[in-house]
């Protein structure tokens, strides 16, 4: 199966959804690869605007894919694409972005939180960089794009901030496995859990979602063993779909959702297509849960 607008080749899944994106813009941190990308291609199959803003406007020695290039995936999935290369942590950069979306598209529907850094290190070997890089990237940016896009998704009729964080989950093991690493996506969903509660009443819905198994992603294969880890995978499409049925599906706000609950909700019942080849009972659950 191809999309209409190009020879563009659409993942066969067995997710089968009700709404659509068509017409609406999406504003985006990173999305130049893994889940950012796959979510926006599935986004820009149903015709939607997505704005982009990544660091990568050149390629990477070791990661494929630039906003650029990203942007022409889309374009020929049959969205309309706005690559703009920034950082996240920088605040003219953010607020180039929502003005330049606001500019090209009218407005702004859909906010996506996506970039995030990792490290899982414990607290004696995480280098402080990098701590201060995944608060930097993952909370403050979280907050940042959400913060600056507030004025354009107001005028939305039925605005939406989706991070892709956690749950919430207090159980200790989690703190103490990668201190670092959990306090910065933490504050991703903290950032969730007080925005959805702040708009309430601007009838702008705040979710959170995160994957129930390891999904393959350039992150993860970067990692000591990541191409073992990946075979007890799912592809990023599952994430894709996911947010597409969140965003255009009767989800209410102020939740932490996972891939699964999402779709079943939206009558999947059978996962396997999901999969990279192992068994259902084979893949490695994410961290978090």
């Amino acid at each position: 199966m191809t999309s209409s607008s190009d020879a563009y080749p659409v993942p066969a899944t067995p997710y089968q959804t009700t709404g659509s994106l068509r017409g609406r813009t999406i504003l985006m941190s990173g999305g130049s690869r893994g889940i950012g990308l796959a979510i926006a291609r599935r986004a820009a199959r149903d015709g939607a605007n997505v704005v982009l803003l990544a660091k990568t406007g050149e390629q990477h020695a070791k990661l494929e894919g630039t906003v650029y290039s990203a942007a022409g995936e889309l374009d020929a999935a049959g969205g309309s694409a706005l690559p703009l290369v920034g950082d996240v942590r920088n605040d003219d950069d953010v607020a180039r972005a929502v003005d330049a979306a606001v500019g090209r598209f009218g407005g702004i529907d859909v906010v996506i939180n996506n970039a995030s850094a990792i490290d899982l290190s414990p607290t004696d070997a995480v280098d402080m960089k990098r701590y201060d890089l995944m608060q930097d990237i993952n909370v403050r940016g979280t907050f940042l794009l959400s913060k600056l896009a507030l004025p354009a998704l107001r005028k939305s009729s039925g605005g939406h901030i989706l991070t892709l964080s956690p749950p919430l989950n207090l159980d200790p093991k989690w703190a103490g496995r990668h201190l670092a690493y959990t306090m910065a996506k933490y504050g991703m969903s903290l950032t969730t859990l007080g925005l959805a509660e702040e708009l309430r009443s601007d009838g702008i819905c705040v979710n959170s979602l995160w994957p129930r198994t390891l999904i393959d992603t350039a992150a993860i294969r970067s990692m000591a063993g990541g191409e073992s880890m990946v075979r007890a995978a799912r592809s990023p499409e599952i994430m894709a779909d996911a947010a597409h049925a969140v965003l255009t599906g009767p989800f209410s706000t102020g939740h932490f959702y996972t891939d699964e609950q999402v779709l079943a909700a939206a009558g999947v019942t059978d996962f396997r297509p999901y999969s990279l080849g192992a068994a259902e009972e084979d893949l490695v659950q994410d961290i978090f849960l």
